[in-house]
């Protein structure tokens, strides 16, 4: 009998890891920083009721600070990174940025984590049942945020969270499952991690007033970059140290997520059937380093890394359709950072 995985939540990239991708640096564009900055308070504030255990609990993965990648495409779209941000643009920020910490709210409870960004989780500090109720209260906040925008915002971050969902039940459908397809998996990542970054993006534009056609673009743009950014999380996984990771290496195989870099690995003749023979359970950390180094001996990273290729090629393409100079440029230059770590 297959045991079940433990991780049935949101499994999309939660960083860009502390392996030198900067995306504020990346974008260089100027006056970001002080819209990030205007956004802290706002995004404490949001969540904030007055009950100070609740406020406790809420607060507590905001205090713990984060790169605030999916805020940052937000302003970066709205703004440029040549004007203030509006009341309006800062709150699209921290619309999408309260579904990403509802989520790692829902992940660590059933991960049974006890670290997140070098603090306490909050399922670990105030239990399971406060951290499920609070990640709900957060996507509670954002809907009620997202509403404050107008319907469109408000639909599109409706309709976003279900393809996060469909994106996590397409993953956890196949876990365990030596026979996933690259379909499949091409599937899962579209909706649990790309389907946000592209909201983020076009929320932003819809902000910042853009024109459709560019609001088309940022949205287009935003969905190859998290694209690209999975596929690296996923490489990363195979090929990186857990100090670099900041979690176990190996960590995908050992609860059968079977990402890109694994499943040529088990198409490919001769590491397939070793790899075959390894997978299919949990693995221990002695099967999970093993499983980790035929994969990564494979030709699995270098097919990972020329999909992840063809997706900056693509977010750089839908960027020419962005009129702004600077911010045209800075988008470009985020997508492509993003591989500057992997192996050629």
């Amino acid at each position: 009998m297959r045991t079940a995985p433990r991780r049935l939540s949101w499994r999309s990239s939660r960083r860009l890891s502390c392996l030198g991708v900067n995306p504020l640096e990346a974008l260089g564009l100027p006056r970001l920083q002080e819209g990030l900055q205007s956004l802290e308070p706002l995004l404490t504030a949001s969540v904030v009721t007055g009950d100070a255990f609740l406020d406790d609990v809420t607060t507590h993965l905001i205090a713990a600070g984060g790169k605030r990648l999916r805020p940052l495409l937000a302003l970066a779209a709205a703004t440029g990174g040549h004007r203030d941000a509006t009341q309006e643009d800062l709150l699209g920020g921290v619309a999408v940025e309260l579904v990403h910490l509802a989520s790692l709210y829902h992940d660590d409870v059933l991960d049974e984590a006890t670290i997140r960004r070098n603090v306490e989780s909050v399922n670990s500090r105030f239990g399971n049942l406060v951290a499920i109720v609070a990640g709900d209260y957060l996507l509670a906040r954002s809907a009620a945020i997202a509403a404050s925008l107008g319907t469109e915002i408000a639909a599109l971050l409706a309709d976003t969270l279900g393809k996060l969902c469909q994106g996590q039940v397409s993953e956890v459908r196949s876990a365990f499952q030596t026979t996933r397809s690259r379909e499949d998996y091409t599937t899962a990542i579209a909706g649990k991690t790309a389907a946000l970054t592209s909201t983020s993006c076009r929320i932003g534009a819809l902000t910042g007033g853009l024109p459709s056609p560019e609001v088309e673009a940022c949205t287009e743009y935003g969905r190859c970059f998290g694209v690209v950014f999975q596929i690296r999380d996923d490489i990363l996984d195979i090929t990186a140290t857990d100090g670099e990771l900041l979690k176990p290496a190996g960590q995908d195989l050992a609860e059968g997520i079977y990402t890109l870099p694994a499943l040529v690995a088990l198409a490919h003749p001769e590491s397939g059937p070793d790899l075959h023979a390894l997978l299919g359970k949990p693995l221990g950390q002695p099967e999970r380093d093993k499983a980790r180094a035929i994969v990564a001996s494979s030709p699995g990273i270098a097919v990972a890394v020329a999909e992840a290729r063809t997706f900056v090629t693509r977010a750089q393409d839908a960027t020419a359709g962005i009129s702004v100079p600077d911010l045209r440029d800075g988008l470009a230059r985020l997508v492509a950072e993003l591989l500057s770590d992997l192996p050629d």
